[in-house]
């Protein structure tokens, strides 16, 4: 019996990048984009630096962080990898000048907030009145508590019982700690527990492999869903109420 729901959030209950068409819109830098022009200025602010040099070591220090992330499931945090950034720029930044644009990095995405999947409120909404719910979701530039954010701006945060974001544990899906900890939270047995995400890897064999159950999403992006091990799966969120009582869960 199913007594717990997680969700894993980018591009299963808000789309992921589907802020850069609004920044366009404004005139403004993609994301990407305007993280590099950050920290070209704030180093500017101590030495003369090309933007050239600047991209070279951001993406390296970007591509250390996604190495680690993919095949170590550790999620480093927003000032660890500008440490390394500006380490590699030979520069120190003052602590207040790190807080600064650390901020600026993480609260980015509070200014274009990404579009929620269609129907996912209501489908939330109604499956709070008969499950506990939750979210185990990686935290790669925006943090747990920008994320919360982002939640109650449409009034979900509420329906959330726990949290599981990678940058508060740590460790990133599909390592067993982050279901363990919902375990543990809820006092509930692994095959109590469903997750539902878009990622085969991380949220369909990562809760399968330590004994809980999953369900492919697809409303967003579908990664491959016709060889997916998932429980079941679905590409409207209207389903999944029903769903959810059709499925027998072993």
């Amino acid at each position: 019996m199913i007594k717990v729901i997680t969700f894993d959030l980018w591009d299963t209950v808000f789309i992921d990048d589907s802020d850069e068409p609004k920044r366009e819109a404004a005139g403004r830098l993609s994301k990407s984009e305007e993280r590099r022009e950050l920290v070209w200025k704030f180093a500017n602010k101590h030495k003369e630096v090309s933007k050239e040099l600047v991209n070279s070591v951001y993406n390296t220090s970007d591509a250390a962080f996604r190495k680690t992330w993919h095949e170590q499931f550790v999620t480093w945090d927003v000032k660890g990898r500008l440490e390394i950034t500006f380490k590699g720029l030979g520069i120190n930044l003052l602590e207040s000048e790190m807080d600064e644009i650390v901020k600026l990095h993480e609260e980015m995405e509070l200014e274009f907030m990404p579009d929620f999947i269609p129907g996912v409120g209501d489908a939330i909404k109604e499956l709070s009145k008969e499950y506990k719910l939750g979210v185990i979701s990686d935290a790669i530039f925006s943090p747990g508590r920008v994320l919360r954010q982002i939640l109650e701006s449409q009034s979900l945060l509420q329906h959330f019982d726990f949290f599981v974001f990678s940058d508060e544990i740590g460790n990133s899906k599909p390592q067993p700690i982050v279901f363990e900890a919902t375990w543990n939270h809820f006092g509930i047995k692994p095959n109590e527990l469903v997750h539902i995400g878009d990622r085969e890897h991380n949220d369909i064999l990562g809760p399968k492999k330590v004994g809980s159950h999953s369900i492919l999403c697809t409303a967003s992006l579908d990664r491959g869903s016709e060889n997916t091990e998932a429980d079941t799966k679905f590409s409207n969120y209207k389903e999944l109420p029903q769903i959810l009582k059709s499925v027998t869960f072993e």
